[in-house]
C-alpha cells in the first residue's frame, strides 16, 4: 500500500481503518509509515516502526506532531473544546492561550500508589502545548475506538486525550524474599494495573517506551514468556501470571545455587495483542523466594 491511493487502508500496527489520499505517508491514527514492508520474524514478533520526525496524528479537530528522534516531543495543536492530560513534569512548553489546570481524576495519593504521576495537568485548547518524557526512547501512539480499552504497565504513560478514562486495581502478582523483619515484597510488573479506555468517542493514548518496541498477536491459548519489566501494553483478553525457572541441579551442595540463579518470567496467554520494549530491568537475584501470588486477576 502506498500513499495517495485514495482507498481504504487498515494499519498493521493500530489495526484501525482509514482512507488514504494524497500526502498521507503515515497512518493518521498512530503515525506508522504506510509504505514499510511488513516483516514478521520467525518467532512471530513485528517491530513497531518509530514514528518519523514531524509525523502528524489526528484526533477530533486537533492533532499531535511527534518531533525528534532521540528524545521525542509530542507537540499538540488543540482546537477549541479539545484537551489532553499528562504528568506535570512532562510539560516542556505551552502557548499562553492554552488553559492549564489540575487534572480532576483520582486523588494524588491514589495516583501515586498506582504508579501514575501524583500530580497531573489538563491542557485545553485552542493553542499548542509540548510534552516530553525527558528520556531517550520512542513515543508510541495507541488509538482507542469508542469503548476500547488497553492495559499499560505503570510508568509508561505520557499523555492522553481528555476522553480517555483511567482506572487501576492491584495486579495480584508478587513474591516475597526473606522472613521476619527482613521480609520484602516484590512486584515484577508493578503494584497496580493501569487500564485506559475511550469514553464517548475515539481517543488517543501516548506512551513512552525505551529501546525498540515489538508487537505480537497471540492466538487463543498461545503462550509466551517475556521479561516482566519489558511489557509495554496488552489487550485485556491476554491472561498473565508469574513463572519462575531455576537451573536443574541435584545435591545439597548445589541447592543454594539453585535458588540464587532463578529467572523470573511473565507468562502471557492469548488471545490478544501484546507489546514489549527492548530495554528493561532484570529482577533481583540472590535471595530465596519465601512466598507470593503468581496468578493475575482478569479484568
Amino acid at each position: 500500500m502506498t500513499a495517495g491511493t485514495g482507498v481504504e487502508y487498515t494499519c498493521r500496527y493500530c489495526r484501525l481503518r482509514s482512507e488514504l489520499g494524497d500526502g498521507h505517508a503515515a497512518c493518521p491514527h498512530c503515525g506508522a509509515r504506510v509504505d514499510l514492508r511488513h516483516v514478521v520474524s520467525e518467532s512471530g514478533w513485528v517491530e513497531q516502526p518509530p514514528i518519523a520526525d514531524m509525523t502528524r496524528i489526528q484526533f477530533g479537530r486537533s492533532y499531535v506532531q511527534v518531533e525528534g528522534d532521540v528524545v521525542p516531543v509530542a507537540d499538540f495543536k488543540l482546537a477549541e473544546g479539545d484537551s489532553v492530560y499528562f504528568s506535570h513534569h512532562a510539560l516542556l512548553w505551552s502557548e499562553t492561550d492554552v488553559r492549564i489546570t489540575n487534572h480532576p481524576n483520582a486523588s494524588g495519593w491514589k495516583r501515586f500508589l498506582s504508579g501514575m504521576p501524583s500530580y497531573m495537568l489538563d491542557a485545553a485548547g485552542p493553542g499548542r502545548v509540548g510534552v516530553s518524557d525527558n528520556h531517550a526512547g520512542e513515543v508510541i501512539a495507541v488509538p482507542l475506538p469508542m469503548g476500547g480499552a488497553i492495559w499499560v504497565r505503570e510508568h509508561r504513560f505520557l499523555a492522553a486525550t481528555g476522553n480517555i478514562d483511567y482506572t487501576f486495581v492491584r495486579t495480584g502478582l508478587w513474591y516475597q524474599t526473606g522472613s521476619g523483619d527482613d521480609r520484602e515484597t516484590h512486584h515484577p510488573v508493578g503494584t497496580y494495573d493501569d487500564v485506559f479506555s475511550a469514553q464517548g468517542g475515539p481517543g488517543l493514548l501516548l506512551l513512552h517506551a525505551p529501546g525498540n518496541t515489538f508487537i505480537r498477536d497471540l492466538a487463543p491459548g498461545e503462550t509466551i514468556h517475556v521479561q516482566p519489566r519489558s511489557l509495554l501494553y496488552k489487550d485485556l483478553s491476554v491472561w498473565m501470571g508469574l513463572h519462575v525457572e531455576s537451573p536443574r541441579t541435584t545435591g545439597w551442595s548445589t541447592w543454594r545455587r539453585n535458588w540464587q540463579l532463578r529467572t523470573m518470567f511473565l507468562r502471557l496467554v492469548g488471545p490478544g495483542r501484546v507489546a514489549v520494549h527492548s530495554v528493561f530491568e532484570n529482577e533481583l537475584e540472590g535471595e530465596r523466594i519465601t512466598g507470593g501470588q503468581y496468578t493475575h486477576q482478569q479484568w
